[in-house]
């Protein structure tokens, strides 16, 4: 098996027909977590070749993919290709992927253009990914129309559709535990950096992800929202390999919060008061798991896999 597709699949019914029909022609593992629609029914009976790691709860975006990773390497795989359930390949973008990162190994992440669903708009959140401020060079052959580059280089792009080599893979590792969803894939791509591999985009293969219709959450203060993608910025920030001072800024920020708990005191802000206690004990709790994370990934090694 030199390459192989890992989906992780969670009530994905709705988009693995045409996820998987995009895959044919490649070996495919789906790491399912615990679907109650019928996805694992759907796929034992329409795609019988994929192998299915069921799992019996749900770990996640990254502990799901992480399981699928290590059984695409024990398998022997030189290449693993993570697809999102609502994304589709289009025509030979894999094709494109791998015969590049099989001549250049230093890039570890390769990545199509992500398209939105019906394939007619650059995805949103990607368009962000590939801005000016982080590659100039990208836009500007497109608006000028200069032949295109093979690759672009880039800081981040988002893991809907990664091609990871397995010395990228075996030197870093995989995802992080430290996130749940949503934040391992940027986690990542710092480890990816620090350890000397580059992310690369390929302007001519194109990958289709349907998720336009999600609903955006207002923030409030002090909701549910709010401290989840709080703690998702302080995961980020202060277990970030390539900041040398990102554990300083973690104590900087814990005195900020303790500062600021008794400033709403004596201004008698009782909301403002009782949701600053809970973020400062929630960063109090991050610590012992940021500070592991930190300096654990600095070491090169296949952190996180099953080998």
């Amino acid at each position: 098996m030199n390459t192989c597709i890992v989906i992780v699949t969670y009530n994905g019914i709705k988009w693995i027909e045409k996820c998987l029909g995009s895959c044919k022609n490649h070996e495919v593992v789906v790491v399912d977590n615990h679907s109650n629609d019928g996805t694992v029914s759907y796929i034992k009976n329409n795609f019988p070749t994929v192998k299915i790691l069921g799992q019996q709860s749900n770990l996640g975006f990254g502990q799901a993919n992480n399981i699928g990773i290590s059984y695409a390497l024990q398998q022997g795989s030189e290449h693993v290709f993570l697809l999102n359930q609502d994304a589709y390949l289009v025509e030979d973008a894999l094709e494109q992927l791998l015969n590049f990162q099989k001549r250049h190994n230093k890039y570890g992440i390769l990545s199509p253009i992500h398209l939105n669903g019906k394939g007619d708009e650059l995805d949103a959140n990607f368009s962000s990914y590939v801005s000016y401020n982080k590659n100039a060079q990208f836009y500007s052959d497109y608006v000028l129309h200069h032949d295109l580059e093979p690759v672009y280089d880039v800081p981040f792009v988002n893991a809907a559709a990664w091609l990871l080599s397995r010395k990228c893979l075996e030197e870093i590792g995989a995802f992080d535990p430290l996130f749940f969803h949503y934040g391992e894939d940027e986690n990542y791509c710092q480890r990816v950096l620090y350890h000397g591999f580059k992310i690369g985009v390929m302007p001519k293969a194109f990958v289709c992800h349907n998720r336009e219709d999600r609903k955006s959450l207002k923030l409030l203060p002090w909701t549910k929202f709010y401290y989840d993608l709080q703690e998702r910025r302080y995961k980020l920030n202060f277990a970030n390999v390539n900041d040398a001072h990102a554990l300083d800024l973690f104590y900087k920020e814990l005195k900020r919060l303790k500062r600021s708990i008794i400033k709403a005191l004596f201004l008698l802000k009782v909301d403002t008061f009782k949701g600053l206690i809970k973020q400062c004990k929630m960063l109090q709790g991050l610590e012992d798991a940021i500070t592991t994370s930190y300096t654990k990934n600095q070491i090169k090694d296949n952190h996180y896999l099953d080998l």
